[in-house]
């Protein structure tokens, strides 16, 4: 990798940035800026505490560099994210049948938890696209927790995306990204457990334990009021 492809990527994230509309910089990790507030905002602080924010703002333009690079990261892997899961099912398409050493080999299906890598079909898989384009729309319309294990599934292989471009490019990201996106993205997450060790060597996954978190319930709404797109519902 040379530096002016570096250069490229970086400027075309801190572009992408600008259409992550749905979160904002200070979601992401960025320190609040008292220059940055309304007047209004402004009020909801003690003076001690506006001046501490605007002494500890030295690194702040570094800072805010770096988080709007990791915006900008989330929205590039979003459409990366959707590209690969349409080549993947184009790979399923091609399968006589679905393994887990198929699945594997796949660019997005191989993220999600292996024990269930046999049910990954061409039908899962279009269901999932589903799901994934509906979550990462949160992205523009306003941000909205997944209503489902799918989704939140789909968040878990876009962070797995992302880091593929960072490594890719050497980006110069917040430190610890994946964790402060998670703790936003993925608050309370249900389908962490299933890439727990305890649940990744079970011998039958369809024996687990994990009741409401077994492959037949991921689409499935979390709560009367969660939103899940109907065809996966189907």
């Amino acid at each position: 990798m040379n530096a002016d492809e570096d250069d490229d990527i970086t400027e075309e994230l801190l572009a992408d940035s600008e259409k992550l509309t749905g979160l904002s910089l200070e979601l992401l990790g960025l320190d609040p800026h008292p220059d940055d507030m309304t007047p209004e905002q402004r009020l909801q602080f003690d003076p001690e505490d506006l001046a501490e924010m605007a002494a500890g703002s030295e690194d702040r333009e570094q800072s805010a560099r770096q988080t709007r690079l990791l915006a900008g990261l989330l929205w590039n892997s979003s459409s990366i994210l959707i590209d690969q899961l349409f080549r993947d099912l184009g790979t399923l398409h091609e399968l006589d049948t679905v393994t887990p050493d198929a699945i594997a080999g796949t660019s997005v299906l191989s993220s999600l938890p292996p024990q269930f890598a046999s049910n990954y079909d061409a039908k899962f898989t279009q269901r999932f696209i589903v799901v994934a384009a509906d979550v990462t729309a949160s992205f523009a319309r306003g941000w909205a927790a997944p209503g489902c294990l799918a989704g939140e599934l789909a968040i878990h292989c876009l962070l797995d995306q992302a880091r593929i471009t960072e490594d890719i490019y050497e980006l110069d990201l917040p430190e610890e990204w994946r964790a402060i996106v998670e703790e936003v993205l993925l608050e309370d997450a249900d389908s962490r457990t299933l890439y727990a060790d305890d649940a990744l060597h079970a011998d039958d996954a369809g024996e687990q334990g994990t009741g409401k978190l077994d492959i037949r319930h991921w689409f499935e709404p979390f709560a009367p009021g969660d939103a899940v797109p109907p065809y996966a519902c189907s």
